[in-house]
């Protein structure tokens, strides 16, 4: 005869019921893992942008740093170049036939104009003086041009006013006449 049950014994059989239908079948925690996965992915990939992002910044800020100390005298230069511009007018339009006095006075100036180069190029700045040499428009601009049979049309014929630059970036560029072919 079948043995009665005892309320105790219901009760355990209810709960294991109960733990069957509220716990998650096979699949479903399958199901579960692998979107834990894909989430646990998607962060990982976006730790990897942020750090990546974050390093890009640091480089970015350390050249900006870098360029800032390289560049740091151009507008200083820029105010010297009238000056200097000055002085090599002065020494070019020295008459020929000046007194020794005079003469002197340009040979100081001459002087002086060497020790502004020398100084300029102990940081950096070069000038542009392109006499026949071909036209470079990243260094130059052309004010005029002559025809010159002689000459290769696209060379420099003459330089009006000397470029400069700063550490290889272009601060003027110099003022030139070009050749052409025909007239």
């Amino acid at each position: 005869m079948p043995k009665k049950m005892s309320d105790d014994e219901s009760g355990a059989n209810e709960n294991k019921a109960t733990e069957l239908l509220t716990h998650p079948s096979y699949e479903e925690l399958l199901q579960k893992l692998d979107e834990a996965e894909q989430k646990a992915n998607q962060h990982w990939e976006r730790m990897l942008r942020m750090q990546a992002d974050s390093e890009n910044a640091a480089r970015r800020a350390e050249r900006d740093i870098s360029n800032a100390h390289k560049y740091a005298l151009e507008k200083f230069v820029g105010e010297l170049l009238p000056v200097i511009d000055s002085l090599e007018l002065c020494v070019s339009n020295a008459s020929q036939g000046i007194q020794a006095s005079d003469n002197a006075i340009i040979e100081g100036v001459n002087l002086t104009l060497k020790m502004f180069y020398s100084a300029l190029e102990k940081y950096g700045v070069k000038q542009v003086n392109p006499v026949s040499e071909i036209f470079d428009p990243e260094f130059q601009q052309a004010i005029s041009v002559q025809y010159d049979p002689l000459i290769e049309p696209g060379t420099v014929v003459s330089v009006l006013q000397k470029g400069y630059t700063l550490n290889n970036r272009l601060i003027r560029p110099a003022l030139v006449v070009v050749s052409k072919a025909e007239k």
